[in-house]
């Protein structure tokens, strides 16, 4: 639904009045919705401008998070409820810092804290407008932060492993699939199934495998999100999903544990990565051109 006076598309009354419960009166930005010089545009076109590594989520999702402390009647609840998050800015027993918090976005990051506290500084928390704390955020929404993947096409594509199809035809339609994607990837690139970003608390109390036994859906076309068993699962058997899209799995497992360090501050050790411990360690063609882009980024 579209709401007049907030001008903000809502699925549902439901969602409307949690959101209003929650966080949108502090976030509203009421008939500035397109102002260029409201102060939570010029904190979201800092961070566009800035040049994360686009697999990182967005600034807003740190701005929700105070949000809802602020509205919240009983604050240290909400504050509790965060706290359950990992927020390591590194690892130090192996020495893997995170990926966001790099020497080359140390300007950035100042500036994009002092616009934070300019605009929602709330003293309940105000920790996390400390550098440090402000690191930990941005740790916290980098490493728990997960994609909402809720594509009509993605819908489309997965329906169409329904299909009883001969292999001629199978073939046809893996094909069409395939030059889809690669023109929809000059559009969209690292965000063709990624509508936006959200915390969820069990699953990222999940472990990662490059060999999971689930997987993360979104079945409703919404932020709604499901677990999946791709095999069965016995009682008692650890539940794990991949932290990696299905494209990175099929890389090396150098190339996987690079991602994984950058991003998750841990060495990978699922069966999948053990049997490949001999593999020579060759980064995967995809990595050598991120690489090259990041040196791009920071000269």
């Amino acid at each position: 639904m579209l709401s007049d006076v907030l001008q903000i598309p809502y699925c549902s009354t439901e969602c409307l009045d949690l959101a209003l419960s929650q966080y949108h009166q502090v976030l509203c930005k009421g008939q500035s919705q397109e102002d260029e010089a409201h102060p939570l545009n010029r904190l979201l076109e800092t961070w566009r401008s800035f040049h994360y590594p686009p697999e990182t989520t967005s600034i807003m999702l740190i701005a929700k998070m105070i949000a809802m402390v602020k509205q919240a009647q009983d604050k240290g609840n909400i504050i509790s409820l965060f706290s359950v998050f990992v927020k390591a800015t590194l690892n130090e027993q192996e020495h893997i810092a995170h990926k966001l918090l790099g020497k080359q976005f140390q300007v950035q990051r100042e500036v994009l804290r002092q616009q934070l506290r300019e605009t929602l500084f709330e003293e309940a928390v105000q920790e996390w407008f400390t550098p440090e704390g402000f690191n930990s955020l941005l740790a916290l929404i980098g490493t728990n932060g997960q994609g909402i993947g809720s594509s009509s096409f993605s819908h489309w594509v997965k329906n169409t492993e329904k299909l009883c199809l001969g292999d001629a035809e199978k073939k046809q339609l893996d094909e069409l699939i395939t030059q889809l994607y690669d023109q929809l990837d000059e559009v969209s690139g690292e965000f063709l199934d990624c509508e936006g970003s959200a915390l969820y608390l069990l699953q990222s109390s999940c472990n990662h495998s490059c060999s999971p036994n689930a997987e993360v859906t979104f079945p409703n076309g919404n932020h709604t999100l499901a677990m999946v068993a791709l095999q069965d699962i016995s009682p008692e058997e650890e539940i794990t999903i991949s932290y990696l899209s299905c494209c990175d799995l099929t890389r090396s497992r150098h190339s996987r544990q690079k991602i994984l360090k950058e991003n998750y501050l841990f060495t990978c050790t699922c069966e999948k990565c053990l049997s490949e411990a001999d593999d020579a360690s060759v980064t995967s063609e995809e990595d050598i051109d991120s690489d090259e882009m990041d040196e791009e980024d920071t000269m």
